[in-house]
């Protein structure tokens, strides 16, 4: 990144919010390494060397600042093909953190091999995936101990160390520090009552309220709810010794600190990091809003307001249930659709323990789905599901009950879209919506749907489809854009 440094220097000078995230500064005055939105005394320039990723940062020396916190900083959006498969594996390490999975699990989830994933991704990240991948538990275990009183125990265990002593060894090592030094309170003052809260930053504007206006308007009931401004769920999750684990996030947003608050139930803390994944996910923390906007400005000229600044991509949280929304909002309204999700929950899902007010329910696995037999149209035709939906919904299950297929936001598009339609009763809407929400596809365009339709009446869909190319490679953002008209 060193060619640049003028301009580099010039968005850490002017505290651009639109590049945090996007690169880290190490200062060799202090030996720390700091977001480009620090709001520390600025540094000569001379005292500054850039870096992609903070794992680039810490392997040179340099430790995080204490101000602006690097763990905060927002990840970063694919916008480069040739750059797919290492954003992807970066996805997936952060993902897995806390998971014990190899490197070798992880390159052939890609379809490459593990010599191939190292080379391009240092090539990439000039960092080796080990490297990235203690980064990552390095600053999850740091957000942990700032923001949380759990014990270090508890905080090594989380981040995916697998051993107290490793972790003091690797954090005292890294940031000269031993982990207490970073508590807010002493351990002995534990007082998180069953749930944590930690941070999770975005680049701004955050368009918070369209996000969960979309959320609400299909939340299923037993397993979502929104109000008070907040967005909660159940969540259950199985970790790599297919052990279970239950319970409920709650997801807020912090406008001033361009943060989003999630709270999260102390029994998902052996998951923990592939909450905050799939959280990331469902609310599109690693989206570039002006590079988006840049793009798709131009829609405000078919009609003003249409494109909005800050508009995010809802993602989901899980994939099976959200396909299976998908297939059950197959012709009907959004409404309906909810309706016969909430059935299918309420007699196939699991009932989870929260105390939380309509959250009951975790979503009925694939394997549950299977278990119900070929017959499958007599047990969902019970709840209002037609004999073709109830088909497409086994064969969904089935291919998704095979961990070869991977329709989640480390998915390549292109190929899981395929096998998304070799399954009768999925089209190309449907393809391209669990492509667009699942996959984090950001070019996914239906021009046949009725909400795009509706948004625009003057023009058929082949029309539309003309229309979008100038809308390219961001037209799943024009597809939430048009849909937050109606």
């Amino acid at each position: 990144m060193q060619e640049n440094i003028k301009g580099l220097y010039a968005a850490f000078k002017a505290k651009d919010a639109r590049f945090d995230g996007r690169f880290f500064v190490g200062i060799s005055s202090t030996g720390i390494y700091c977001r480009p939105v620090c709001k520390a005394r600025q540094p000569k320039a001379e005292n500054c060397t850039f870096f992609r990723t903070a794992a680039a940062a810490e392997q040179a020396g340099y430790r995080p600042c204490l101000l602006c916190r690097p763990e905060l900083a927002p990840g970063t959006s694919v916008t480069d093909a040739t750059a797919d498969l290492v954003y992807r594996a970066a996805r997936m390490l952060e993902r897995n953190c806390g998971s014990g999975q190899s490197l070798r699990e992880i390159a052939e989830r890609l379809g490459c091999t593990d010599r191939h994933l190292r080379r391009i991704f240092t090539a990439e990240y000039h960092v080796s995936p080990v490297q990235y991948l203690q980064t990552c538990r390095l600053l999850l275990a740091k957000n942990l101990l700032t923001d949380t009183d759990l014990s270090v125990l508890e905080v090594a265990m989380a981040a995916g160390f697998g051993s107290l002593r490793r972790f003091n060894d690797l954090f005292k090592k890294h940031y000269q520090l031993v982990p207490t030094a970073l508590r807010k309170r002493q351990a002995e003052a534990k007082s998180h009552n069953g749930e944590i809260t930690l941070a999770l930053g975005y680049r701004p504007p955050y368009a918070w309220d369209k996000i969960l206006k979309f959320l609400a308007g299909r939340a299923i009931t037993g397993i979502e709810v929104v109000n008070n401004d907040e967005y909660l769920r159940t969540v259950k999750l199985q970790n790599a010794e297919g052990q279970q684990f239950c319970g409920w996030v709650r997801v807020g947003h912090r406008p001033a600190e361009n943060t989003l608050s999630v709270t999260v139930s102390e029994s998902l803390l052996p998951v923990l990091p592939e909450v905050l994944a799939r959280i990331k996910n469902l609310f599109d923390l690693y989206c570039e809003p002006e590079a988006v906007y840049e793009t798709l400005q131009v829609m405000n000229t078919l009609q003003p307001g249409l494109c909005v600044l800050g508009t995010r991509l809802p993602g989901c949280f899980n994939v099976f249930e959200m396909s299976v929304r998908a297939v059950l909002g197959q012709q009907i309204t959004v409404k309906a659709a909810s309706t016969l999700a909430a059935r299918l929950v309420a007699a196939y899902g699991t009932q989870v323990q929260t105390g939380i007010g309509g959250l009951t329910h975790s979503f009925p696995a694939p394997a549950a789905i299977l278990a119900l037999g070929e017959n499958i149209s007599g047990h969902l035709g019970k709840l209002g599901i037609i004999s073709a939906r109830a088909n497409t919904i086994y064969q969904l299950a089935r291919v998704l009950a095979d961990e070869k297929n991977d329709f989640g936001f480390c998915g390549n598009p292109e190929e899981e879209m395929q096998k998304l339609q070799s399954i009768r009763g999925i089209g190309s809407w449907t393809a391209q919506y669990i492509a667009m929400r699942a996959m984090g596809w950001p070019d996914a365009f239906l021009p046949t749907d009725a909400g795009i339709k509706k948004a625009l009446p003057d023009h058929t869909p082949k029309e539309l489809q003309v229309l979008s190319e100038a809308w390219r490679p961001w037209r799943s953002y024009a597809t939430v854009n048009l849909w937050n008209t109606l």
